[in-house]
């Protein structure tokens, strides 16, 4: 475990340490927080994350009124010995907004995160001449099936031992399985959710 003596409070007038808290499951990035050496030696003892909170000026356990714990699953410091990473197993939403995330309620992040939100928008807006439209004007079986054949094309690509073309037919088999899952009501994060649940 980390000594907190070792970290550079110095860089902070208030003698405080950054903490980024990140999902340990998705990665995530959940909130910012600030510790002194005894929030350190809470979240250490206790195994839930514990803040110093400039504005109350006092210890404060995340979920200590809404029941939103943060259990830690790791601690890190980073380069510099100024900020540390702490990886946890969130119960709840962590923003007191009720969001996933203090940066927004985006579930998956990238690019593959921007694709989910383009299907989805499609699926709203219905824009002719789009071919996800059509993908979603057709029942779903329809849909099932161009899943299907991408998997089989995929596998027959990794069998072949082509990587180019199984690189191609995986991103195509990627974007049918996204606009399956927003054609059943579904999305990653609903995914990512049950491989949690499995996981544990």
């Amino acid at each position: 475990m980390i000594d907190f003596k070792e970290l550079d409070t110095a860089k902070n007038a208030d003698g405080l340490i950054p903490v980024i808290i990140q999902q340990d499951s998705t990665l995530q990035v959940l909130m910012l927080g600030y510790m002194n050496e005894e929030a350190y030696a809470r979240t250490v003892a206790e195994g839930k994350v514990t803040f110093f909170s400039r504005t109350k000026q006092r210890l404060w356990t995340k979920g200590e009124t809404s029941g939103n714990f943060l259990f830690v699953k790791s601690i890190a410091k980073d380069c510099d010995s100024d900020t540390l990473l702490i990886r946890v197993d969130p119960i709840g939403p962590t923003c007191h907004t009720g969001s996933k995330s203090c940066f927004g309620g985006r579930e998956s992040e990238g690019f593959i995160g921007e694709l989910q939100r383009v299907i989805q928008r499609r699926k709203e807006e219905m824009p002719e001449g789009s071919y996800t439209t059509k993908l979603f004007s057709a029942k779903v079986n329809k849909v099932a099936q161009k899943v299907g054949e991408e998997a089989v094309e995929t596998v027959i690509e990794a069998v072949d031992g082509n990587d180019e073309r199984l690189l191609y037919e995986a991103a195509d088999l990627m974007y049918h399985y996204l606009v399956l899952l927003a054609h059943k009501g579904f999305s990653l994060a609903d995914i990512e959710e049950e491989l949690v649940k499995r996981h544990k």
